[in-house]
């Protein structure tokens, strides 16, 4: 893993443990993003009337090849959060009815369902999953309890992001369908991190990023929409559809492929990203997920807190970990002022958080680095 991390744009004078946030484009991918923006602005128009529409079908079955679904039940989506927007104003719910998601979810989302909620009347609860976590068994059960008759819809994160942890969802989605119930997955974290089979899930609506752990550029994520849904899933932004250049023959794609004029370069990039995976990735994920098994040892020794999971299955190539009460309120400053490490800490349910990630770019002394200052500043 020495070299790997010349191959990434990266300031080489900074530890950077945060991956999990942004993520960082690998030089093939960026050039490859840069290729596509090139040829936009050679012939920009021919190019948005003519040749995107080719290029994004491309795009689309590498990456539903990659992620075990059809071409054709997949949009693209300058981020999550705007993919999940257009779920939720297409929910054709009555006011009681409730959407069911764990205290772990994403807060911009959490804002956003919540939000949406008080316009229509539609009840949002966050069943308390408490930490630590243990068994698959004791998860199921506490989630399940806030499930009832009103239950219309589950909201869940296949990796969350503020615990960091990856939940076992598949009982989850298979009780669900049994209840007829609408499964929507928050799959933010999950491609390139763990391995992804949408259809073998078999849940209704999966949101994923390209730009976290897949290291496609900013401003590249998708919407997978089961195909017996998609003939009443209208974009919030109208534009052409139908009417406009997309030879597709799904009403669906042309209502969603074309939102306005927009810069369709880091959607083209995908097929790049999935191979710098293939090439460069996938043969260092175990030895990075065995870093941040040892972080994860380390923090509880370091810090003296206990984790928020008994590890394991639980934990990818990121790990939350609650800091000791008297612990800086600046922490994160101090580490990136004093330090130049670049890591998150934040508040979730009156726990302070410190979030490592681990990417093929790290490197065991960038963890000691952090293990190193923690002691001092907190």
């Amino acid at each position: 893993m020495n070299n790997i991390k010349d191959t990434f744009l990266l300031d080489p004078n900074i530890t950077f443990l945060n991956h999990g946030s942004f993520g960082s484009c690998p030089r093939p991918v960026f050039q490859e993003y840069q290729k596509w923006q090139k040829k936009l602005e050679h012939q920009p128009v021919q190019f948005m009337t003519d040749k995107v529409y080719s290029a994004l079908k491309e795009s689309r079955i590498a990456l539903s090849e990659f992620m075990g679904c059809n071409e054709d039940e997949l949009v693209f989506f300058p981020n999550p959060t705007t993919a999940t927007t257009n779920i939720i104003f297409n929910l054709d719910l009555k006011p009681g009815d409730e959407i069911l998601m764990t205290n772990h979810e994403y807060g911009a989302l959490v804002r956003a369902w919540t939000a949406w909620g008080k316009r229509t009347g539609i009840k949002i609860v966050q069943q308390n999953i408490p930490v630590p976590l243990d068994t698959e068994e004791r998860f199921i059960e506490e989630f399940w309890k806030g499930v009832n008759v009103r239950t219309k819809v589950i909201f869940i994160s296949h990796i969350t992001s503020p615990t960091a942890l990856i939940f076992p969802i598949e009982q989850i989605l298979a009780r669900a369908r049994e209840k007829g119930l609408i499964t929507i997955v928050d799959g933010a974290h999950v491609p390139g991190q763990v391995d992804l089979d949408i259809h073998a899930l078999g849940c209704d609506y999966y949101i994923g990023a390209i730009h976290k752990w897949l290291c496609g550029p900013k401003g590249s994520s998708f919407l997978f929409v089961k195909k017996e849904h998609q003939k009443w899933m209208k974009p919030v932004v109208y534009s052409w559809g139908k009417d406009g250049e997309d030879p597709s023959p799904s009403e669906f794609l042309q209502d969603f492929q074309w939102q306005g004029t927009r810069d369709m370069s880091a959607f083209l990039s995908i097929p790049t990203a999935i191979e710098f995976y293939h090439q460069e990735i996938s043969s260092l994920q175990s030895k990075c997920r065995e870093m941040n098994l040892h972080a994860f040892s380390e923090f509880q020794s370091i810090l003296g807190t206990k984790p928020i999971s008994s590890g394991g299955n639980w934990l990818g190539q990121m790990v939350s970990h609650p800091l000791p009460d008297h612990a800086s309120p600046d922490l994160k400053e101090k580490l990136w002022t004093r330090h130049k490490i670049e890591i998150p800490v934040f508040e979730w349910n009156g726990l302070q958080l410190i979030r490592l990630s681990v990417q093929i770019y790290n490197q065991q002394n960038d963890i000691d680095s952090l293990m190193s200052a923690l002691p001092s500043l907190i």
